[in-house]
């Protein structure tokens, strides 16, 4: 079995309108989230093999302070192509995987994050994809597992929803 998490990033500042995206931080909320949806996934004892994460600062401000939770830091890869990444680009990341990771999370945005879930994921928890079909806020955290050997093997349509959390579930307050 082959786990996959998708991670959005927590909120980013806004404050300076004329800031290249790239480089927008985390607001006062989305610092507030990113720790303890961090805590969440260390408490679910998610053994994590690889992150891989956008290069945009609010992503890697996302995992510098969710990262604090886990007693045993995970490998962490800062990938570029990560940054507004469509489904498809998603996809070959995941393909690209090495064989070794049996857990992999990815910290980036949306909309491809939301959209490749959709891609992805044809059963699972009814509560979870309702949800996620509603929306897939800052800082939340769809969990997909797939029966495949390999991540070369991932394809549309063949994981399973295990779970769908949001601050708002978590009663952190941060969606938006």
């Amino acid at each position: 079995m082959r786990r996959l998490i998708l991670f959005r990033h927590a909120k980013s500042d806004w404050s300076d309108a004329d800031r290249d995206d790239h480089e927008r931080g985390l607001s006062t909320r989305g610092r507030r989230a990113a720790g303890p949806m961090g805590a969440w996934l260390a408490g679910r004892a998610f053994q994590l093999d690889l992150v891989i994460c956008s290069t945009a600062k609010r992503a890697r401000a996302t995992w510098e302070l969710a990262k604090a939770a886990f007693p045993e830091k995970p490998k962490v890869r800062f990938d570029n192509g990560i940054y507004m990444a469509t489904p498809e680009a998603l996809l070959e990341t995941v393909r690209a995987t090495p064989a070794e990771v049996q857990t992999l999370l990815i910290l980036g945005h949306n909309p491809g994050l939301e959209q490749f879930v959709e891609l992805l994921a044809s059963k699972g928890d009814s509560e979870a994809r309702r949800t996620l079909s509603e929306k897939f806020p800052t800082a939340a955290i769809a969990v997909l597992d797939f029966a495949a050997d390999g991540w070369a093997d991932i394809a549309p349509h063949s994981a399973r929803l295990d779970r769908f959390v949001t601050p708002k579930l978590l009663g952190i307050g941060e969606a938006a």
